[in-house]
């Protein structure tokens, strides 16, 4: 993998994981670091779950592979944190 493609990586997990936090109500209580990796995981596996279902590529923007990216990051941060509130 290129160094390009890690940054590219890394931009892209913010942006999930941050508007996966969004889209859930009150504060999270966990860091930023935490956010990237859930963002990072929540796209690649939305990528593969929009290519299952024949929306990954389309003209424009890819407003469903979005939203199923975006979905999965607020569970991941609901998931993460839960387990975190039990330790």
């Amino acid at each position: 993998m290129e160094i390009s493609g890690v940054i590219s990586a890394v931009v892209i997990g913010i942006v999930i994981g941050t508007l996966g936090r969004l889209v859930l109500p009150g504060r999270q209580r966990i860091g930023l670091l935490w956010t990237i990796a859930v963002g990072i995981l929540a796209a690649f596996v939305g990528t593969g779950i929009a290519a299952a279902l024949g929306v990954a590529d389309t003209k424009g923007i890819d407003w469903i592979e979005w939203l199923i990216q975006i979905a999965l990051a607020a569970a991941g941060v609901t998931a993460l944190e839960r387990f975190k509130a039990r330790r």
